[in-house]
């Protein structure tokens, strides 16, 4: 996969002034650059990160696993570039995203410019019902309302649902109870937590400081997904991991560790004329 390389070339900068998606977030490049350099590790200048809004800020290792935090992270510019990038270049029409906050309203602003360029050919051409639809599910009616608050959007809709822990076939992970009957071509991978899900198993649960979050909702619906789909994981590289090894198809994975991140893209042949036409639409491919 080559996901980024156009968005290399353009620079970050130059793809924000393209899609200024930060000002509904509330975000000053020129504050938020500065911030981020001040934060910014000798680590990060090692790399030879020089551009702000590729570098990431540290974190205190007790951050992330604090079941206390009410706080939302703060943004991380270089994420959400990221992620919009996937959605205009793949030219993406249905969303399913695990965990709503900021990832949300960015997903709604690449919808929409979709939704402009390229919704009548979609709804002309392809079979997509969930056209230009982010449905984001969450188990906290907090963060949900949350985000209703802080963020205006046209493309989204919001689930909630309990989550519990539950096994695959005998490996404890967490499963949400209700999960959107779409059938999405992005995926996004962040949440649940490793502190809200319900239950046990044999007194196992992600529930502890030294676990991890591990989530197993995708398996369950893998068979359903169709050739194209990727799917996006943001760090969670031990649930990642779970998913990679217990995965029943033909999946083209890759970590990038300068992002953290985890991609996953079903590599199989079309099922069909219209998955054929949906891929040539999306990823420019020619199947033969």
């Amino acid at each position: 996969m080559h996901l980024f390389d156009n968005l290399e070339k353009i620079t970050y900068e130059g793809y924000i002034n393209k899609f200024p998606f930060h000002s509904g977030l509330d975000i000053n490049i020129e504050d938020y650059s500065k911030k981020i350099t001040e934060e910014t590790s000798l680590e990060s200048v090692k790399k030879g990160v020089e551009n702000p809004l590729q570098k990431k800020a540290p974190k205190d290792i007790w951050s992330s696993v604090n079941p206390n935090n009410k706080i939302p992270f703060p943004a991380e510019l270089d994420d959400l570039i990221r992620l919009h990038y996937l959605v205009v270049s793949r030219k993406v029409t249905t969303i399913l995203e695990f965990g709503v906050g900021k990832s949300t309203f960015v997903f709604d602003h690449a919808l929409s410019h979709n939704k402009n360029k390229f919704g009548s050919y979609v709804k002309e051409n392809l079979r997509r019902s969930n056209l230009m639809e982010c449905h984001s599910l969450d188990n906290s009616k907090e963060w949900i309302k949350s985000c209703k608050k802080n963020f205006k959007t046209k493309n989204v809709t919001y689930h909630f649902s309990k989550c519990r822990m539950g096994t695959f076939e005998g490996q404890a992970c967490t499963f949400y109870d209700t999960i959107p009957n779409i059938s999405p071509d992005l995926i996004y991978l962040d949440a649940p937590d490793q502190f809200t899900p319900i239950g046990n198993i044999g007194g196992i649960s992600t529930r502890h400081p030294d676990r991890m979050p591990m989530s197993g909702d995708i398996l369950r619906f893998e068979n359903f997904l169709l050739p194209g789909t990727l799917i996006v994981v943001d760090g969670r590289t031990a649930n990642a991991r779970f998913i990679k090894n217990n995965f029943k198809r033909n999946w083209n994975y890759q970590y990038e560790e300068k992002y953290d991140q985890h991609f996953f893209e079903l590599t199989e042949e079309p099922l069909g004329r219209l998955n054929k036409k949906q891929l040539e639409f999306s990823q420019n491919q020619n199947w033969y």
